[in-house]
């Protein structure tokens, strides 16, 4: 896995700004919400490749929102002979995104929520809890039940 390792402070609460100690935390930037539950043994390797395949096609499918301007060039015409419209999908990506349809309806309908911000949008449990209004620490239990679905889904046999 690759590693972006960066130094971060954190701030001493009920401290003032100059009087503040400041301690570091080293931080790897580019370890994924899952990466980081099976780096600790919160996750298996079943489900670790289940999410990777959900996360794969998501991104293969190109779901998730420009943040960008397109640069393409216009097609030169737009009758019979005019070129790929923009926003024409490549046939690997509606399979793909059918895949990633199809694998969050196994998921289920509760479910589904906490994979994708975990997986797809890459948010920490907590952060996901906190935005469905979810009870503390009850998340990993439900994105557990999701990846197993899931798994059982891509036919991931570890």
């Amino acid at each position: 896995m690759k590693q972006v390792l960066v130094e971060r402070g954190l701030p001493q609460d009920g401290q003032s700004a100059k009087a503040r100690k400041v301690r570091s935390v080293r931080v790897n930037l580019a370890e994924s919400p899952l990466g980081w539950l099976r780096a600790r043994g919160l996750v298996s390797e079943r489900q670790l490749a289940a999410g990777e395949a959900l996360r794969q096609d998501y991104e293969r499918a190109a779901l998730a929102q420009r943040v960008v301007m397109r640069w393409d060039a216009s097609p030169p015409e737009k009758g019979r002979s005019g070129g790929n419209q923009h926003g024409a999908s490549t046939l690997a990506q509606i399979d793909a995104r059918e895949r990633f349809h199809s694998a969050l309806a196994m998921a289920g309908p509760g479910l589904a929520d906490i994979l994708w911000r975990v997986v797809c949008a890459g948010e920490s449990v907590p952060m996901a809890e906190d935005a469905l209004g979810w009870p503390t620490r009850s998340g990993r239990l439900v994105l557990l039940l999701a990846l197993d679905r899931v798994a059982d889904y891509y036919r991931i046999n570890i």
